[in-house]
Order: C-alpha cells, then structure tokens, then sequence
C-alpha cells in the first residue's frame, strides 16, 4: 500500500511539473501579448499532446485534474450574479414592452428552429453511414437509466421558490425568472415614478461594470484550464477505450460539423449578410472554451465578451440572448445526438424505423429542448425522451456511456455557438448590430493579457 502511495505521488509530481513547464509557456505567450482566441488554440494543442503522453506513460492527472476543477470553480462561481444583473440590467435599458416580447419570440424561435434542422442532420448523417452496422451487443454492470421527469415537475422545478437557495444550488433558470420578474417590475414602476427606481438602477449598473471586471479577471485563467481539462480527457482515453464506438464519434462530429458550417454558416451569410469565415474567426474563443469545459454555463461569461466586443452586438441585445442560451439552447446536446442515438440504437437492435419514426424524432427533440431548460445533464434527458417517444430500448443509452464525454465537447461548442449566431440575427433584425465596427475589426482580440 505504501508503495502505491508513492507511486501515485511520483505521477502525480510527474505530470505537475510537466505541466508546470507548459502553462509557463502559456504564461510566456501572454506577456508577449500574443492574442487570446491564439493562446487558447495553443493550449488545446499542448494539453492534447501532454494527455496522449500522459496516457501512454500510465501516469496519474489527479493533480492536472485540479487545476482544470479551480478553473470550472472559478466560473460557475462568477455565473450565477453575472445572469442576475445582466439580465436586469438589459431589460431596465428596455422601455418597449412589446420590443421585450418580439425578443423573446425571436430569440426563442431561433434557438427551436436550429434545433430542429440539426436534428435532421442527425438523422441523415447516421443514416447514411450506419454507425450500428456490426456492432456487437454489450452493457455496462449496474448500469441505470436515467429518469425522465415529467413535464409538470420540469416546469415546477424551474419556477424560483426561494432565489437565495436556488442561487446557491446553481439553477441559473429559476435565478433568471427571478431577474425577469424584478426587471419588469422596475420598468413599470419606473413609468410611473421614475424617482424611486432610479437608486436600484444605478446600483444594477454599477455592479454590471463590476462583474464586467470580475469577468475578465477570471477568463485571464482560461488557457491555463483548458489546458488542464484537455489533458485530462485525453489521458483518460485510450485507443481500447475508443475502438468499439469509433464509428459513432465520426458520425457524430460529421453531423455536427455539418451543422456548424452549413446552418451556422449559411445563417450568417444569408440572413445577417456578413462573412462566416470572419464570424467564426471571432467566434472562435467561444468555440474553444465550450470544447474544452463542455458547459454552456462556464462558456456564458467569454461568450458575452465575444458577443458585444467582437461581434458588436449591442449589449442590450447580448445580455438577454446569451443567458437564455445557456439554459435552453440545444443544437448540440437535443437536436444532433438525439438523433445519431436513435439510429445508432435501432441498428444495434435490428429496429427499422418508419417515415413516421423520423419525423417524430425531430419534433420530440425540438419539444424536449424546451423542456429539459436548465436541467442537468441535458443531452441525457433529451435522448431518454426521444427513445421513449420512439419506441426503442432505453438500454441503448448505456452504450454510448464509454464516449460520451469525447462527443460532449463537440455537442457543447456547437450548442454554445449557436447562441452566439442567434444573438447577431436577433441583433441584426433589429438594428443593434454594429456592421460597420464588424467589419473594421476594431478591437477584435479580447484584451486578457496580465498585467
């Protein structure tokens, strides 16, 4: 047992120092004011290597793990008030109630539809390449499928009952509500005295330039926990670990790049009219921390800075698109692997799907995407309702436990991203995208350099 024990300490100190000589070079790139979207490209590449290494070698990344833990630490704790005061201070900026409700549609309206055309795609790519083809039954021991809550305790649960103990147990949902609830209230009492809001509006504004700040402090971390979270994803899996369900990540990363380029793409280029490869070129630090920490919620605070400083949409239209994204949009986790599960799911069982089948499939998934708002582990929700709608055994699931991970970080950049694309045709739409600003580049890198 002792010599297990420092066994283990020896690896550990192995790939500390490892990466302690990495992140110093992450550290040497940042002083030389090298740009972040870059720094962080450079750390995907150093913790991909390192972890294929550390794998090899056997060696342990609990310490590694650490460093990646502090980070996602670091921002779920800055989520929570960021979401308060953003949202109240993007809907006090709103005097038009009926400008509120043509946001929400158009917001929530794009968030579904997306959904629903990356379902499709789903569909086609695992139909098309049969992924089940030849693939021999197995299940995990002790394996549990998850619960489907029903429809009634989802909305229940998202109604806030007490904000102090939601806001402490992370429900970003019922915080945001909250904030919705108070903002509308100042707007209407504002119309009336403008006086007695106005001390609790210049209070909501100040402490939005205050987490504007905290924000940035904690997003100068970034390339040093993407470079611990990557390198301890790729030490955990080995070739054994991935060989069986190769076939599965392809098609699914096929599928969602599909949906990247062509309906990210396409949306930019022909509906907001601006050059997708400049989008995604200021996208890109969103992309990559979505990737790597594969939540929505730890990619909301660098995914605003994008929004409003790379993309130049307006504040006002960032501050209610990208919450609201976080929790309920789902392009990834509802529409994509839902499907490619479905079908994976039926081959390995010998199920032929109908017509029928599949259009259910893409109407559950767009239905489920609303219902499983700020729920945990929403691709696991969304997939068990869709195997249920379907018809098919809910065993499947346990299949794909082994990677599901590997295809969460693809699932979460798209998810992420097409927040990001909504929040420019939303802006767009309605004259808060600064076209000109875009297209100039001014200020296009995020200024997250120590000092």
């Amino acid at each position: 047992m002792e010599n297990n024990l420092l066994t283990a300490i020896e690896n550990n100190w192995i790939t500390l120092v490892v990466s302690a000589v990495l992140l110093g070079g992450l550290y040497f790139l940042a002083k030389k004011r090298v740009g972040f979207g870059t720094r962080v490209l450079v750390a995907l590449g150093l913790g991909l290597v390192a972890g294929i290494i550390f794998n090899n070698f056997k060696l342990d990344t609990e310490g590694v793990g650490t460093i990646g833990s502090i980070y996602i630490n670091l921002i779920r704790m800055i989520v929570i008030p960021l979401v308060f005061v953003l949202v109240i201070n993007s809907i006090i900026s709103i005097t038009n109630i009926e400008f509120l409700r043509k946001l929400s549609v158009k917001t929530i309206g794009w968030f579904l539809a997306t959904t629903g055309v990356a379902a499709i795609i789903g569909l086609l790519v695992a139909s098309a390449i049969n992924p089940g083809a030849g693939f021999e039954l197995t299940k995990p021991e002790n394996f549990e499928a998850r619960e489907v809550p029903s429809f009634f305790k989802v909305i229940l649960d998202q109604v806030p009952s007490n904000p102090i103990s939601d806001a402490a147990d992370g429900k970003v949902v019922p915080i945001l509500i909250f904030a919705l609830f108070i903002a509308i209230a100042i707007v209407k009492v504002g119309a009336k005295n403008p006086d007695s809001v106005q001390p609790f509006k210049a209070f909501i504004q100040s402490a939005t330039v205050i987490m504007h700040q905290v924000v940035k402090f904690v997003l100068r971390f970034t390339p040093y926990g993407v470079y611990a979270l990557i390198a301890v994803m790729a030490a955990r899996y080995g070739w054994e670990t991935l060989q069986p369900l190769a076939m599965l990540i392809a098609v699914s990363y096929i599928a969602l790049i599909l949906h990247f380029v062509f309906v990210f793409g396409g949306l930019v280029s022909f509906v907001a009219k601006v050059n997708p490869l400049k989008f995604f070129k200021k996208a890109y630090p969103t992309v990559a921390v979505a990737f790597t920490t594969r939540s929505s919620f730890a990619t909301l605070p660098i995914n605003l800075e994008v929004i409003t400083k790379r993309l130049r949409v307006s504040p006002k239209i960032a501050s209610f698109v990208a919450p609201l994204g976080a929790t309920m949009n789902f392009n990834g986790c509802g529409g994509v692997w839902p499907a490619v599960v479905s079908v994976f799911v039926s081959q390995v069982y010998g199920i032929s799907l109908s017509a029928t089948d599949y259009v259910l499939i893409v109407l559950v998934s767009i239905i489920s995407s609303i219902g499983v708002a700020g729920v945990p582990g929403p691709a696991s929700i969304s997939t068990t309702v869709v195997l249920t709608a379907v018809g098919l055994p809910l065993e499947g699931i346990a299949l794909v436990v082994a990677v599901e991970s590997l295809i969460d970080m693809g699932r979460t950049a798209v998810n992420a991203t097409g927040t990001t694309v909504t929040a420019l045709l939303v802006a767009n739409s309605e004259g808060e995208f600064d076209r000109e600003a875009f297209n100039r580049g001014d200020e296009d890198d995020l200024e997250l350099n120590p000092a």
